[in-house]
């Protein structure tokens, strides 16, 4: 059975979209079956990955308003084991087709549009990662809906806490009224400057917080992060040396090994 998991944060900048694809990619790597949803309006995660938005006729906008069938809008990526469910600009709308649809039909179920057509397809795939819209809205509650676990970036700098508490609560009552089984996979700490002592400061903060939860993998601020989106590459086939690289390999081998021991 695949393992579903959202990465969330209502905060932008944290490094959520690098990550989904990243992570993604490094599963991909090794030999997992992966699928990645773009589930950001954005659509950052589709051509980060390399996809052409003008080239796609289906998105998940099509999924979520029960136009298409999701297994017609998955693209197979040119990365072995690597596939996306992606996104265009009309999924910005997706929010308020929602809420009337659902005033509308008693049957349309606001929160769980999205995992309807997850549980169709999710024995397909080994990891299945959703990049989240940096907002608590019904999006993000379609993905927490649908997913096993959470993975909540959080970046080395000032104010790194700050939504912590409103993002966590969003969890809680995912948990207690739409999906029972949520938990929190892992705190991933980005943007990582060693020369800063504010960084070394936060990642002692977010220890103490989440304590266990926090990955050993830290994420470091680099460029060619920044740069191997633009070229529509993760990072491991854009530089594959580099620290992050290394770093993005490291972390899918924790999400493996953690979801080996609980199986």
């Amino acid at each position: 059975m695949g393992k579903v998991i959202s990465l969330i944060n209502q905060k932008g900048g944290v490094g959520k979209t690098t990550t989904s694809i990243n992570l993604a990619a490094s599963l991909a790597i090794l030999n997992k079956k992966v699928l990645l949803v773009d589930l950001d309006p954005q659509c950052n995660a589709t051509t980060g990955i390399g996809i052409n938005k003008g080239d796609i006729d289906k998105s998940i906008y099509n999924v979520l308003n029960n136009t298409s069938e999701i297994e017609e809008v998955i693209i197979k990526t040119k990365y072995k084991n690597l596939y996306v469910l992606p996104a265009n600009i009309n999924l910005a709308g997706i929010d308020i087709e929602i809420r009337d649809n659902s005033r509308n039909d008693s049957s349309y179920l606001q929160a769980e549009q999205l995992k309807i057509h997850i549980d169709k397809i999710k024995d397909d795939y080994d990891f299945i990662i959703i990049d989240c819209p940096p907002a608590l809205g019904i999006i993000t509650t379609n993905a927490l809906t649908s997913s096993d676990s959470v993975i909540i970036p959080v970046q080395c700098e000032f104010f790194a806490l700050e939504g912590i508490t409103q993002l966590l609560k969003a969890i809680m009552y995912t948990r207690e009224n739409l999906n029972p089984n949520l938990s929190i996979e892992g705190v991933l700490l980005t943007m990582f400057d060693a020369r800063t002592n504010m960084s070394i400061e936060v990642v002692e903060d977010i220890r103490k917080y989440f304590k266990d939860k926090v990955y050993n993998t830290i994420i470091p601020r680099l460029i060619r992060l920044t740069e191997a989106p633009s070229h529509g590459k993760p990072i491991i086939v854009y530089d594959p040396k580099s620290r992050g690289s290394e770093a993005y390999l490291n972390l899918a081998k924790e999400v493996i090994e953690k979801n080996a021991r609980t199986e």
